[in-house]
Formats: C-alpha cells, sequence, structure tokens
C-alpha cells in the first residue's frame, strides 16, 4: 500500500509542478515539436534532438516489460503503453498505482509478447538508444541545453519526465526476474545504479519468458 501511495504522490507532484511552478511555454514550442517529429533538425541542439527520440524509445522499452507484466493484472496495461508514447511517465505511474505484485505468466505468448519478448527487439533499442547519446555528446550544446531547461515548459518537463522513467524501471524488473526464475540481486542492483543502459542490457540478455503452464507440462512429461 506504501508503494502505491508513493506512486501517486510522484504523479501528483509532478503535475502539479507541470502546471503551475515549471517554466512557461515558449511561442515556438509547438513549431519546436513539429520540426523534431519530422526531422527538420537544422539549428536545433542536438542534445534536444537525443532527448525527444529517447523518449519514443523509453515507452517502447517499458512495453517490453508492461505487456506482459500486465498479462495477470486485473488492469489492461495496453492504454498505460500507448499513452505513455505521448504522456510519458504521467501516463506510466498511474499503472503503477494500480498494479499488483506479479510474478507469474500464464497463456500462449501472442505474436506481441515474442516481439517484445525477442532479444532482436531489445538489441535494436539498445543500439538506438547508444546512437542517439553518442550523437548528443559529439554534436550538443550542453550549455544552451541548460538555458532552455530554465527557460522552456516544454524541454524542462520533458527532461524530468525522461529522468522519472529511467528511475522506475527497477519497480518492474523485479517482477520480471522472478518470472524468469532469475535469482541474481547483482542483475537488479545494476539496474537501479545504472537505471536505462542497465535495464537494456538486461533486455537484452534476460531468458525468453516460459508461460508457467507450459512450464509445468514440461516437467510432467
Amino acid at each position: 500500500m506504501l508503494e502505491k501511495t508513493i506512486f501517486w504522490g510522484i504523479w501528483l507532484i509532478f503535475l502539479v509542478y507541470g502546471f503551475f511552478f515549471s517554466p512557461p511555454d515558449n511561442p515556438n514550442t509547438f513549431d519546436l515539436i513539429i520540426n523534431l517529429s519530422k526531422g527538420n533538425w537544422d539549428e536545433i541542439n542536438f542534445y534536444i534532438i537525443s532527448l525527444f527520440n529517447l523518449m519514443g524509445i523509453l515507452p517502447m522499452v517499458y512495453a517490453c516489460l508492461l505487456i506482459i507484466d500486465g498479462r495477470n493484472q486485473k488492469i489492461i496495461a495496453y492504454p498505460f503503453v500507448i499513452g505513455s508514447f505521448f504522456l510519458g511517465a504521467f501516463a506510466l505511474l498511474p499503472y503503477l498505482g494500480l498494479r499488483e505484485n506479479n510474478s507469474d505468466f500464464t497463456g500462449e505468448k501472442n505474436f506481441l509478447v515474442k516481439v517484445l519478448d525477442s532479444r532482436l527487439s531489445a538489441i535494436a533499442l539498445t543500439v538506438g538508444t547508444i546512437i542517439l547519446v553518442i550523437l548528443a555528446i559529439r554534436n550538443g550544446n550542453w550549455n544552451d541545453f541548460i538555458y532552455q531547461w530554465q527557460t522552456s515548459k516544454f524541454i524542462n518537463i520533458m527532461t524530468i519526465d525522461f529522468c522519472c522513467l529511467c528511475l522506475l524501471f527497477p519497480v518492474l524488473i523485479q517482477d520480471d526476474l522472478k518470472r524468469r526464475n532469475i535469482k541474481n540481486d547483482k542483475i537488479l542492483w545494476s539496474i537501479i545504479l545504472v537505471p536505462f543502459l542497465g535495464t537494456l542490457v538486461y533486455l537484452c540478455l534476460r531468458p525468453s519468458i516460459i508461460p508457467e503452464n507450459q512450464s509445468y507440462s514440461a516437467q510432467q512429461s
């Protein structure tokens, strides 16, 4: 109960901050979003370009955990996954506040689950992330990014949203480890200490999930 209260508390604080305490709206924000979406990146700081695209990768990384986690939940995970592509942690935190601990996976693995459970998907997300990070470090202007973080509501909230999403991974990883019969606390601690990259490495290396009913059948035979 305490854990759920914390998630709802973070969600409320994030909401209040976004509406009342974040920097004012920038009149050029809409044009910036359109240019970022279309790939018109001339004269845009590469830190902002990379951050914007990472905010598209992060929900896909979460999908690799949420769709499987939601199989035995009372709430449906799909709306929260879809919402996270547009609202980030604003959409994800309510799911974390409503879900129950779930270390089981029953039923058949449908096509979507197979794709999200695939190492190829994890590797593709990891390569994309590494490329974006390298481009930001090589071509970005850190001082300009700090200035825009201080003066633009969009960039300010997007940055905080990114950090929040990175820090929430261990909440879902705990059950994912149990679901795959992995009993190694070092893996969880590595993800806690290096949450985003640690999660990507975990997704690349984790064994494929075996539904509980199939595992039981295999033992019987």
